[in-house]
């Protein structure tokens, strides 16, 4: 069966709109070796309604479909799968290594799909440039953004802790009578407060009183407020 254009709802174009936010965001992380394409089924003769690093193809917003995609419609829909992997070549001969993902919408119908082109023949040299920082000073004078990769809540919430914790204590600026105060203040900074039962677990592990805490928070709220 040929794949056929289709009617997206309300529903449909709030999701492929939000799609189409990710893509800034993946270039951004990703650099210029990708092109990412964003179709929506709604027209195939001008199914790009965002693309980033379209000079690898050529294409702009209001391209239309490829062949490969439209090929490749019919087996994401019989098959029910959500996603196909490909090396394939741009006009230019160039290679692509390229990956093609099924957007659904309301009833579980395919409203779009997400390409991303990786082009093989970017230099060494502007690949590597992706990962370093825009300015060489950023790498001297920034400190590195601290994420904590927790198996489960707990964990996080007290390896948060206790990075604030170690933080705190080594600034010599901050009074020792002040330090549980700015512990509290970086941990609310950084929304540990917003999960459940976090009071009670930073009480416990800094040796105050809940209502200690609660009292910090709302001084914190209340500066927020005004």
């Amino acid at each position: 069966m040929k794949p056929k254009e289709i009617q997206l709802t309300l529903i449909d174009k709030q999701i492929l709109k939000s799609y189409s936010e990710l893509l800034e965001g993946l270039k951004e992380y990703l650099g210029d070796g990708y092109e990412i394409v964003l179709h929506s089924l709604e027209s195939f003769e001008h199914s790009v309604i965002n693309i980033v690093n379209g000079e690898h193809t050529g294409r702009k917003v209001g391209a239309p479909i490829t062949d490969r995609a439209l090929e490749m419609l019919n087996r994401l829909e019989d098959k029910g799968e959500s996603n196909e992997t490909y090396f394939s070549t741009n006009t230019k001969g160039e290679p692509l290594k390229s990956t093609t993902i099924a957007i659904r919408g309301e009833n579980n119908r395919i409203i779009g799909l997400l390409c991303m082109n990786y082009y093989m023949n970017i230099s060494f040299n502007d690949f590597i440039q992706s990962f370093i920082p825009n300015k060489p000073k950023e790498i001297q004078t920034t400190r590195p953004v601290t994420e904590t990769f927790a198996s489960n809540v707990d964990e996080m919430i007290l390896s948060t802790l206790d990075y604030v914790k170690k933080e705190i204590y080594e600034d010599s600026s901050i009074s020792f009578s002040n330090k549980n105060k700015a512990i509290i203040s970086q941990l609310y900074d950084k929304g540990i407060f917003q999960i459940k039962d976090s009071v009670t677990m930073i009480a416990a592990q800094l040796g105050i009183s809940k209502n200690t805490v609660y009292l910090h928070l709302r001084n914190l709220q209340g500066l927020e407020n005004k």
